[in-house]
């Protein structure tokens, strides 16, 4: 799906379940992975991510377009926006629209390990994303240095 298409799916579900029509940009984001969408009051936009309608189809998506309107809505009409507002979760249980995405699999969520770290005292070792400085920091266990192993280097021997 296309951001042309998406912005004609918010309209359309503005008008028909606000009876508002929405006059700013909606766009997808594939980065959006701890969120199904978002709303920006600066510039009223919305952003959809396209994991979601992957995933989880155009019925979760439109939940989550539902979402985003209440808050753009509300915000224009000077009303409580936020999540924690009467108004809001009024209009959002009026409409049908969902209070919290569907979760993402943690296969797609968790980023394999970058480095690793063992200890030249104990032979424990440590499993990080990011790199870090083994000269500021020492072996939690028994004070020893830490010796700074890349896995991608590890994979190629």
């Amino acid at each position: 799906m296309e951001n042309e298409q998406l912005q004609q799916w918010v309209e359309r579900i503005s008008l028909t379940y606000f009876g508002i029509p929405f006059v700013h940009k909606a766009t997808f984001n594939r980065r959006l992975r701890a969120t199904g969408g978002r709303y920006f009051t600066r510039t009223h936009n919305i952003e959809i991510s396209t994991l979601q309608l992957e995933l989880h189809g155009p019925e979760e998506v439109e939940k989550i377009i539902k979402h985003e309107l209440c808050h753009y809505h509300l915000h224009i009409g000077r009303r409580g926006y936020q999540h924690r507002d009467a108004d809001f979760r009024q209009l959002l249980k009026q409409v049908g629209g969902t209070r919290f995405c569907k979760a993402l699999p943690i296969a797609s969520r968790k980023q394999p390990y970058r480095y690793r770290l063992i200890c030249t005292s104990c032979s424990l070792e440590y499993l990080r994303k990011r790199k870090l400085d083994t000269r500021k920091f020492v072996c939690g266990k028994c004070r020893g240095k830490l010796k700074l192993i890349p896995l991608d280097l590890e994979n190629k021997v």
